[in-house]
Parts: C-alpha cells; sequence; structure tokens
C-alpha cells in the first residue's frame, strides 16, 4: 500500500516570485502544488506524462508520386 503525500500549498505572491523554480521543482518530483489566494485555491500544478513515442508509427510506402497503372474516369 503506498502512502499519498499531502498536497503542498503555497501563496499566488510566492508561487508568482518563484514560478520557474516550482515548475522545475514539479517536474522533477511529480509533485502536485495548490496555489491559494486569501487562502482559496485558485489553481493547481501537476506534472504533465511523458510525450508518446513515435518510433515505429510510421510506415514506408511505394513511391507515392509515380504514376498508377489503374484507368480512371473523370465526370464533367
Amino acid at each position: 500500500m503506498t502512502m499519498k503525500r499531502p498536497t503542498r500549498t503555497i501563496p499566488a505572491g510566492r508561487f508568482k516570485t518563484a514560478c520557474l523554480a516550482l515548475l522545475d521543482e514539479v517536474s522533477a518530483t511529480g509533485e502536485t502544488i495548490v496555489v491559494t489566494k486569501r487562502g482559496r485555491p485558485v489553481a493547481q500544478v501537476v506534472p504533465v506524462a511523458a510525450p508518446r513515442s513515435l518510433a515505429g508509427s510510421i510506415r514506408r510506402e511505394r513511391n507515392l508520386i509515380a504514376p498508377i497503372d489503374d484507368a480512371w474516369e473523370v465526370e464533367r
């Protein structure tokens, strides 16, 4: 059983002055921070999931600009 850490709260004024450092901290630790104004929660900073890799998702087709051998008709 894993124990969930209590969510950290920070006043908006302090968040404003330390924003970039706090964003780096959230990214590194995975910790969520709740930003408050006058003691009321107004925003939540959460880490984002790592982007999915696109490796192997593209397949190579034949020459896409070469003429095809199929006959076709155009309606006028």
